[in-house]
């Protein structure tokens, strides 16, 4: 090997709360693992308000604050944090790994931990992004608590639009679902439980205009896609529920994975189909899509790394 090209015992491609818990429990292990953030580092998490659902903050914690605080105890541990982007890869079974780092790094990795995460899709209007955080959302489980007792419009047509109204309608007054064609696309138990819940109101053939508001979601602006008909909707939370995207690219040559993007690991584990590979968060969960079950699965994949490496010597 060239000694020009840096070797890494433990690679870890990406940030988050799968990431950094799985660079904690690999530094603990001597495995001196190296990370590298990806273009948002800390994950979708540090585009969050408040989280009040991570066990051990009883008063809630604001995203980018919890992943800080993540990062600094990966650093403390051992881990080396480095800002970069992992752009393409050549894997082998049983390694080592060729990786390439901003288009023209080599690196040489004996195990490889993936913790790239997925993007949730969004409408890509202009108040969408500027009010993200301040109603607007991608995760009703997350952020749903904020709205009890308010009205709500939530966009979507599949099983997690339905699944996420469901759960709204328990907690907020009034659950509008925006749906862009006449039919939903869920299955037929989903679509029924929503349509048999009193407070969900769906209107088909209806597309956002606008969300309004200044410093915070006042109210949505739709029209129907039949008749041009426009109306406001007053509500307080804005959830978008049209899918997510695995942010797996890189790998499709080399990892199994499921229709959508996602990386198949065996049950039960973090391995992938690749020796020396393993995968954690929401790059092989479309599932859950926690915070909590994010970290889990870090954990899993420093363990199941270390014990590879352990069978092979290292």
């Amino acid at each position: 090997m060239s000694e020009s090209i840096e070797h890494i015992e433990c690679l870890i491609i990406g940030s988050g709360p799968a990431g950094y818990t799985a660079a904690i429990y690999a530094a603990r292990a001597d495995m001196k693992p190296v990370m590298y953030e990806g273009l948002q580092p800390g994950g979708q998490l540090t585009i969050t308000t408040d989280v009040e659902n991570y066990p051990g903050y009883p008063d809630g914690i604001m995203g980018p604050v919890m992943m800080d605080n993540f990062k600094k105890q990966a650093v403390r541990l051992g881990t080396d944090v480095r800002f970069g982007m992992v752009t393409s890869v050549e894997f082998t079974p049983g390694g080592p790994q060729k990786v390439i780092v901003d288009g023209s790094k080599e690196i040489s990795a004996t195990s490889v931990i993936i913790s790239t995460g997925a993007s949730a899709k969004w409408l890509g209007i202009p108040s969408e992004a500027r009010l993200n955080g301040s109603g607007v959302s991608a995760c009703a489980v997350c952020d749903g608590f904020f709205y009890k007792g308010s009205e709500v419009a939530i966009v979507g047509a599949g099983d997690t639009a339905c699944e996420e109204a469901s759960y709204l309608s328990k907690i907020c007054s009034k659950v509008y679902m925006l749906v862009r064609k006449s039919e939903f696309r869920a299955s037929k138990a989903m679509q029924h439980r929503v349509m048999n819940t009193p407070n969900i109101e769906i209107l088909f053939n209806t597309e956002t205009d606008e969300i309004l508001g200044e410093f915070a979601v006042e109210a949505v602006r739709v029209s129907n896609n039949q008749t041009g008909e426009k109306r406001e909707i007053a509500i307080k939370g804005f959830f978008v529920a049209i899918g997510h995207n695995p942010n797996t690219d890189i790998f499709k040559p080399y990892l199994d994975m499921d229709e959508s993007g996602y990386i198949i690991t065996e049950k039960g584990s973090s391995r992938t189909n690749v020796e020396g590979v393993f995968c954690a968060g929401d790059a092989q969960d479309k599932i859950y899509r926690q915070a909590v079950t994010a970290a889990g699965t870090g954990c899993m994949a420093a363990l199941d790394a270390e014990r590879w490496l352990a069978a092979k010597g290292d």
